[in-house]
């Protein structure tokens, strides 16, 4: 017989009830992931056909442009584009990816996840985190491939190969970071599958430094990189405004070139850390910049953010003083891996200091790869720093001068503290109780007076206590006892300077204050029996 729930659901229905229920909430998270990608894809169609309308020299009509949109957001996910219409008639490839476009659909996805990891209601089911990271990611890849192929029959068509992992890469990153954030960032529990002594070294404070002190060590290095940068297009301002000045004669062009400066402005502070760690960076085939020298590259195309490299021939001072990048940033890396000083030993601390390192080498080699790419065939087809090169310089940089600096804080900060006369811990708790002998507070008065100057009156040093005496009170004859009153006890030796009473003068007093009473007390008068 089938036993029903008390609303009359039978038990055997009630997971497919559940199921039911969590099925609009799946289909709202395949379409958030479609709508971001949307979204992307409309904001970047919009700045297209914003550019072409105002061209006074359109190639192509709105179609090109919107398959020219479609191309670039695929350029955002990292796609490497062709470009077929070359003088040569050689296709060439465009692999660089401005890394501030990139911040779109990280940002759509991110939220697109957020939001449906989230319960609009109180009472709305939640899904699990697996359930929205796989349809949310489901929604955003369908657009993907619709652009895709959409963007084959444009101008720049994207290279099928290199879409069809770019985009899920970029797409699986964004949706995870999401679904991480909205659970409230949880460090664990890891999978179980991993054995258990990896999960308990995970958990390990050890990492969460290294991690800290490895980001630390990566954004000093981005800081110096667009210190150097921005030093440079100071220095050759002239030829970065021709250049400018010299790509358009129209107002829509000149703000087309501005657009694509700012969005490589990323770019441009990963290869300044490059070229301030040394490995420098590619301007075409066996062409490199580095501040030891840069033998100058012919074929480069005309760019404002081209026109700063440093001038040909050797290094000078100038481009050498570009070193003490990696120098702050080892040192960044080293602070920043001494914050459990007193809990750990040295072997720790310099451990912590060489992961730390280690971090920040990886993640400099992640955004060296992420910044260059082809811009053309033959000269062009390097084009940005060596990604490889770039990780091995920062991790050497960064551990050659983290470890001793992280050893030397540790010392720092677990030195013994030091007592009076120089004693340490230990030898100066034994004098100690001397702070409190008699004419120590004198001392210690003087000495404040003279460092306080005129903001402390001049007064007399108190006068010594003198010794305690007991005062043994006399009790006075019983009184003849009154019905209804209570007897009163006049205690004497309670006799007070009458000074004392009266207000206290404008100037310091000069003379010493009577010694207080001591052993006084007063004692309590009993009615006496009735006759």
């Amino acid at each position: 017989m089938t036993q029903v729930t008390e609303r009359g659901t039978p038990l055997s229905a009630a997971p497919r009830a559940g199921v039911r229920r969590r099925s609009p909430a799946a289909a709202a998270c395949v379409v958030g992931g479609a709508v971001a990608a949307g979204l992307g894809l409309g904001f970047l169609a919009v700045l297209v056909i914003v550019l072409w309308i105002s061209s006074p020299y359109p190639d192509s009509g709105p179609g090109g442009a919107l398959h020219l949109a479609a191309g670039l957001w695929l350029l955002a996910h990292g796609a490497e584009l062709v470009r077929y219409d070359t003088l040569s008639g050689i296709p060439a490839p465009v692999g660089m990816t401005p890394l501030l476009l990139v911040a779109l659909p990280v940002l759509l996805m991110r939220r697109a996840a957020r939001l449906g990891s989230a319960a609009e209601e109180d009472d709305e089911e939640v899904l699990p985190a697996a359930a929205v990271f796989s349809a949310v990611l489901c929604g955003y890849l369908a657009v993907g491939a619709l652009a895709t192929v959409y963007a084959a029959g444009g101008p720049m068509p994207a290279d099928p190969i290199s879409a069809a992992w770019h985009i899920p890469l970029v797409a699986v990153l964004a949706a995870a970071g999401g679904v991480w954030g909205a659970r409230g960032r949880p460090l664990g529990p890891l999978p179980s599958w991993l054995p258990g002594g990896v999960r308990k070294s995970f958990v390990r404070p050890r990492y969460a430094l290294a991690l800290r002190a490895g980001a630390g060590g990566s954004l000093v290095l981005l800081g110096g990189g667009a210190l150097v940068v921005g030093a440079s297009l100071a220095w050759h301002g002239a030829e970065v405004q021709a250049s400018f000045l010299s790509l358009t004669g129209v107002w829509s062009g000149r703000f087309a070139v501005l657009l694509l400066a700012l969005t490589l402005i990323p770019n441009a502070m990963v290869w300044g850390a490059a070229y301030a760690l040394g490995p420098g960076f590619a301007l075409g085939s066996g062409v490199t910049a580095t501040p030891l020298g840069f033998p100058g590259a012919p074929a480069l195309p005309r760019f404002p953010l081209l026109a700063a490299l440093p001038a040909e021939g050797p290094g000078t001072p100038l481009t050498w003083a570009a070193a003490g990048v990696p120098v702050v940033a080892g040192l960044a890396v080293g602070w920043f891996a001494v914050r459990r000083a007193r809990e750990v030993s040295y072997g720790e601390t310099a451990l912590t200091a060489a992961l730390g390192a280690v971090v920040c080498g990886l993640t400099m080699a992640g955004l060296a790869a992420a910044s260059a790419g082809p811009l053309g065939s033959r000269r062009l087809s390097e084009f940005g720093p060596m990604w490889w090169t770039t990780g091995v310089a920062a991790f050497v940089w960064t551990a050659v001068l983290a470890v001793p600096v992280a050893v030397a804080v540790h010392a720092w900060r677990t030195r013994p503290a030091i007592g009076p006369e120089g004693l340490d811990a230990d030898e100066a708790g034994a004098v100690d109780d001397r702070w409190h002998d008699s004419g120590v507070r004198e001392i210690r008065w003087a000495a404040l007076r003279k460092a306080a100057g005129a903001l402390v009156p001049e007064m007399a040093a108190p006068a010594p206590v003198p010794p305690a005496v007991p005062v043994v009170p006399e009790v006075p004859e019983a009184a003849p006892a009154v019905p209804g009153r209570r007897a009163v006890t006049v205690v004497s030796g309670l006799d007070l300077d009458p000074g004392l009473l009266a207000p206290k003068p404008a100037e310091p007093v000069s003379a010493p204050l009577a010694p207080p009473v001591v052993g006084a007390r007063v004692l309590a008068r009993r009615k006496p029996p009735p006759e």
